[in-house]
């Protein structure tokens, strides 16, 4: 199947004023079959794009309830192959961007070039790899070049304009923004440091920006909206209804379903 770029997804949102949702979860978790099934009902919901993590044993960008979900995919019997396998079913079911998070010792081990060449040749998106530094990233550079993928950094409160600016230079797709210093997780409050961080960002780039780690309200959204991201991304709230709702598939799809539609409503202005 033909994939939409994020560049598509934006500037459809700007024509139509609104903002982007673009929900997280873990491949394989709680196993295979149902995590795929989640997918499809985050795309059939109302998701803009997908984020798809890959399960790892030492995610120390991630809170607790990553972590979990990390687990169960392991414990589910979720491999690097049957994470490419995953994408591949996912792909050959939407044309919604999909970009992949994960960290680079999966990147490094199974060969950087080798890695992005087999994500070009599914139809992945974007890589956004939580544990490295665009400072050190020249070797990712290259093969997501190479291979016509997006690479995503993240940017934090202690990004100071400098590195910002350097950044931007090497970002594809979007920036994405961590709303909270530390790791993710859901949160009560959007932090008030995230609005101005968001408002210093667009004076240096007009690259789109979508804002993680700790949005897990609708008002979450709307406040990050408001302040000029373009979009949300949900993790956590969304992995913690699989959790409540393990001894029940039908119970956890009904409400992954209702919580996908609140949240992609709140990004209507």
């Amino acid at each position: 199947m033909n994939k939409v770029e994020y560049s598509e997804i934006f500037e459809k949102s700007n024509q139509s004023n609104e903002g982007i949702f673009i929900p997280f979860i873990v491949a394989g978790d709680p196993d295979y079959d149902t995590s795929l099934e989640i997918a499809k009902l985050l795309v059939d919901n109302g998701a803009d794009a997908l984020e798809i993590g890959f399960p790892f044993s030492d995610p120390v960008a991630d809170g607790a309830s990553v972590q979990n979900a990390d687990i169960r995919a392991f414990n589910g019997g979720m491999t690097i192959k049957k994470c490419f396998k995953f994408l591949k079913e996912l792909r050959e079911y939407t044309d919604k961007p999909i970009g992949l998070l994960l960290y680079y010792n999966l990147v490094y081990k199974f060969g950087i070039d080798k890695f992005y060449e087999k994500l070009k040749n599914i139809g992945v998106n974007a890589v956004l790899i939580a544990d490295l530094p665009p400072e050190e990233a020249d070797d990712v550079m290259i093969a997501a070049t190479n291979h016509n993928l997006e690479q995503i950094f993240i940017v934090s409160q202690a990004t100071n304009n400098e590195r910002l600016k350097e950044i931007t230079k090497k970002v594809g797709g979007f920036i994405y923004i961590a709303s909270v210093m530390g790791t993710t997780g859901a949160r009560a409050e959007v932090e008030l440091n995230t609005t101005e961080l968001i408002k210093r960002i667009k004076e240096h780039t007009t690259i789109p920006t979508c804002v993680g780690f700790g949005i897990s309200k609708p008002e979450h959204v709307k406040k990050v909206l408001s302040a000029g991201a373009d979009g949300a991304i949900v993790g956590s709230a969304l992995i913690n209804i699989i959790a409540d709702n393990l001894d029940n598939q039908d119970e956890m799809f009904s409400k992954i379903e209702e919580y996908v539609k609140i949240m992609k409503k709140s990004t209507r202005g």
